[in-house]
């Protein structure tokens, strides 16, 4: 029988290695979850709520664990009515069916894959050690069968027939895989230090630079909605007159400005752009801290991130505090359609302050219309009218490019150079931009939708008539409370939009815009749910045909797919 116990041991050294292999993509997969969500606990550990049955401890790594604490408990019985074999068989053909397989932590298709960037390998080798620790001390012990230090045998240990301890080994296993997703914790606290160190570093070499280029004018630009937009918009109409530098794509936290100022900056630039975004309160002010602006633009204040700041009143406080940071003779311009943001800087006198608006505002923006190369405009600034043709698509854009006009005005560019400028203007990729694939038209509004912002692509969507009018979008997050209530009310403007196909994300997530739909029209029967972007996609080249228009709408991270 000694051939025979060869082959357990061989199970067991087996059995190790799947366990090795099913932890290193859980480790990988937990670390893309974190680095999507920004590094942030709060988020992290709010995803794992969410996700604690189907990825956190599914049911197979659940009962595993139960059956051997159950094992660990009843150890004298266990082994007066069972044999070690027969145990060991059990275990190793259990574990080899149900994590041989790493389907649950390797998606075929990945939209954003990890990147192992410096952050996310200084975090991994703490992570690796962490994961590692638990089952491979167990493991050691097991395999040895010897108490450390003390040399005092295990009881369960069969040396010469099985050289191993059975439920040591399963145990440091089992509860060792159930630790994965908890040590990212450990190691993200371990290497705050390091990382805190290296920010203050860079922060600290873009103000010494900011600070060596006096004549530079610092433009910043804050709000819920259209801060990428506007910022681009802005550069494009200032390039006409000026050096300007931006930060690129949705670069708007303390490290994504600092990159930029210390990377690509250069002497001669004459404007800086910077968007600065906040998730939490006091995170507009450590942006200014690292680059004080001349200039001042707000968006808007909408209930983006309404989940950490709690109210739109703590939002707009937030936001001001764009304004607040101007120096004396400083420029904010405004969104006076926005009750909240019109309020912003009217109590100081020792300002500028430009207000822009469809409805209020020294610069109005009117007569909006549409067609399959973009929207018309009027701009009318001081009793000069001038009409602006541009890719773009939105009363938003319009909005958004008001506020731009506002400070090119400011920086004396004539009306009709913006206007020229203007049509030169390419949508923001993902920002309701407007291209074809092949015989299709789409509309790309897939980054981050907000609640006016997604109505306002559907009211598009169902102004064209070229062909079947397709809507693709899993809704609305970070919302906090109203999370539902206004994903309910995209349902119903979905509905009134009357469109040919509407395909919703994930079966969960489609429960309140259905439920918007049936309110606003009854049952409609063009509307599909889907577990995934791509499975949308396969739904789509099933039923479109040339000429028809596609709105994507908002792109969730693949964290938020629903299997």
């Amino acid at each position: 029988m000694i051939w025979y116990y060869k082959l357990l041991n061989l199970g067991a050294i087996l059995f190790c290695l799947i366990f090795i292999r099913y932890n290193w993509y859980r480790l990988k997969y937990f670390l893309q979850v974190f680095q999507q969500l920004g590094y942030k606990h709060n988020e992290y550990w709010q995803w794992l709520k969410e996700n604690w049955d189907t990825k956190v401890i599914p049911s197979s790594l659940a009962t595993l664990n139960v059956l051997i604490f159950l094992m660990l408990w009843f150890d004298e019985w266990v082994y007066e009515h069972l044999t070690i074999t027969s145990v060991s068989v059990f275990f190793f053909i259990l574990s080899s069916y149900w994590f041989g397989s790493i389907k649950v932590y390797k998606a075929d298709k990945v939209k954003k894959p990890l990147v192992f960037t410096p952050r996310v390998i200084r975090l991994t080798i703490p992570f690796v050690l962490g994961v590692a620790l638990f089952p491979g001390f167990f493991s050691w012990l097991s395999f040895s069968g010897m108490i450390p230090y003390y040399q005092i045998p295990l009881p369960n240990y069969y040396a010469g027939l099985l050289s191993f301890d059975l439920l040591l080994l399963t145990f440091g296993w089992a509860f060792g895989t159930i630790l994965v997703p908890f040590l990212l914790f450990v190691a993200s606290f371990l290497t705050r230090p390091v990382e805190r160190y290296i920010q203050r570093g860079f922060k600290k070499q873009a103000r010494r630079k900011l600070e060596s280029m006096p004549e530079l004018k610092v433009v910043a630009i804050t709000g819920s909605y259209g801060k990428t937009s506007t910022k681009f918009m802005l550069r494009d109409l200032l390039k006409e007159r000026f050096n300007v530098c931006s930060t690129p794509g949705s670069y708007n936290t303390p490290m994504g400005i600092c990159k930029v100022i210390n990377n690509d900056l250069e002497a001669n630039h004459q404007v800086l752009i910077l968007e600065m975004g906040a998730r939490y309160e006091g995170n507009i002010q450590e942006l200014c801290d690292i680059a004080q602006p001349d200039i001042a633009v707000i968006t808007n204040v909408g209930v983006a991130h309404l989940e950490t700041f709690g109210s739109k009143e703590v939002i707009a406080t937030e936001k001001g505090t764009l304004v607040d940071n101007l120096l004396d003779g400083g420029v904010a311009v405004l969104n006076a359609d926005d009750e909240l943001v019109r309020l912003m800087g009217n109590n100081r006198p020792d300002i500028e302050r430009i207000m822009t608006g469809l409805n209020e505002g020294e610069i109005r923006g009117s007569e909006i219309s549409y067609d399959t190369s973009g929207m018309q405009f009027q701009v009318e600034i001081n009793g000069n009218s001038e009409t602006f043709k541009t890719k773009l698509l939105g009363a938003h854009n319009v909005q958004n490019l008001l506020l731009a006009i506002g400070v090119a005005h400011h920086f004396g560019i004539r009306l009709k150079t913006m206007a020229l400028a203007a049509s030169r203007i390419e949508p923001v990729e993902h920002r309701l931009e407007l291209k074809r694939n092949g015989d299709l038209i789409v509309i790309d509004d897939a980054f981050n939708s907000n609640p006016v912002g997604a109505r306002n692509a559907v009211e598009i969507l169902g102004q064209f008539n070229s062909g079947n009018r397709i809507i693709i979008t899993p809704g609305m997050i970070e919302l906090g409370d109203i999370e539902y209530e206004e994903n309910r009310k995209f349902g119903e403007a979905i509905a009134r939009a009357s469109l040919d196909l509407v395909i919703l994300v994930g079966e969960e997530r489609a429960q309140p815009i259905l439920k918007g739909i049936e309110v606003a029209n009854g049952e409609m029967q063009n509307v599909q749910v889907v577990n995934s972007l791509f499975e949308a996609n396969d739904l789509v080249k099933e039923h479109a045909s040339s000429g028809d228009i596609i709105l994507y709408e908002n792109d969730l991270p693949d964290v938020y797919n629903e299997e």
